[in-house]
């Protein structure tokens, strides 16, 4: 008897009737009829494929930035002006740059300073913007509005622009570029976490822990701060491309790390006379270095995003 029930509700899920939804067997409304969004299967094969193979990039990166530096270590001083401009070749897959450097080194090179500055100023930014949204969120009142009028105040002046006045204010270097974009990029991230706060506020959960007499220190870190700590950690991922860019134009305009360093902004800026040349590996690699990373982790970012706010595969048609 248990197997025949059991026969009879997966013909029923299987073979839906014309008024029933697909996998539950309810009845629809009158005049309503269901429908699988078109391509379903080939965009769900799709986003396997990107997520897989930005994955495979940015596995690859960073194995190369951890591991090339430790067995080819990288002389930033070393001119040879014999081997100055050469095309693409065995000994020098990426050619040589203007004064002789082999560019695939010095890609790696430039590549794991953008890295570095990418994800330790996403984690301070991220950091930033996580407590002062949350403070802002659970506060409320006065304290929120006034939070939220000195985040507005540092969005109008345009991030290139304040991230060039803070760097102006050191000696070129590393820490000075991380601290130019963390201080330029929390902005984004207290709004969502706020936003974020708020919501969870009203949750019936949050008004009972407040009714038990739990204090604002604990429901904030028991109830709210692991409530945005997946939005905190898509923010992060997705300002590490945002965060690689920025140190780019910075040492493009020559105002980030000292220019005798490896760096890819360093890098283009330096090619630009060897383009009009006729030499374009110079700007190629390092262009393509600053692009296909950063993609990778949009990919991987993008594929996060549907993994907490889940869209739906199908839907009701009129």
């Amino acid at each position: 008897m248990a197997d025949s029930h059991t026969s009879t509700r997966q013909e029923a899920t299987a073979a839906p009737g014309p008024g029933t939804a697909p996998g539950t067997g309810a009845a629809l409304a009158p005049g309503v009829t269901w429908h699988r969004r078109p391509g379903t299967g080939h965009r769900r094969r799709t986003r396997t494929v990107r997520v897989w193979v930005s994955a495979g990039l940015v596995a690859a990166v960073v194995l190369a930035v951890l591991v090339v530096p430790l067995l080819v270590p990288l002389d930033n001083q070393s001119v040879d002006l014999a081997r100055k401009l050469q095309a693409p070749s065995l000994s020098h897959p990426f050619g040589t740059d203007e004064v002789g450097r082999d560019l695939l080194l010095r890609c790696v090179y430039g590549l794991r300073v953008s890295l570095l500055v990418g994800v330790v100023a996403a984690l301070v930014a991220v950091g930033l913007g996580t407590a002062v949204g949350a403070l802002a969120g659970a506060l409320g009142g006065w304290a929120d509005r006034a939070v939220m009028r000195l985040v507005d105040l540092f969005s109008s002046v345009p991030h290139l622009l304040l991230g060039i006045f803070i760097v102006a204010m050191f000696r070129p270097g590393v820490w000075p570029v991380i601290l130019s974009v963390a201080l330029t990029h929390w902005l984004s991230t207290a709004r969502i976490v706020r936003a974020e706060v708020l919501s969870l506020r009203s949750r019936p959960h949050i008004d009972a822990a407040i009714s038990g007499g739990a204090s604002r220190w604990r429901v904030a870190v028991r109830h709210l701060l692991p409530g945005v700590l997946p939005q905190a950690g898509l923010a992060a991922v997705l300002m590490v491309p945002h965060a690689i860019w920025h140190e780019s134009a910075l040492s493009f305009l020559g105002l980030g790390l000292p220019a005798h360093e490896a760096s890819l902004g360093i890098m283009v800026n330096a090619a630009r006379g060897s383009l009009l040349a006729g030499a374009w590996w110079p700007t190629l690699f390092p262009g393509l270095f600053l692009i296909v990373p950063t993609l990778a982790l949009a990919g991987l970012a993008g594929a996060w995003r549907e993994r907490i706010n889940p869209r739906r595969r199908s839907e009701l048609m009129l």
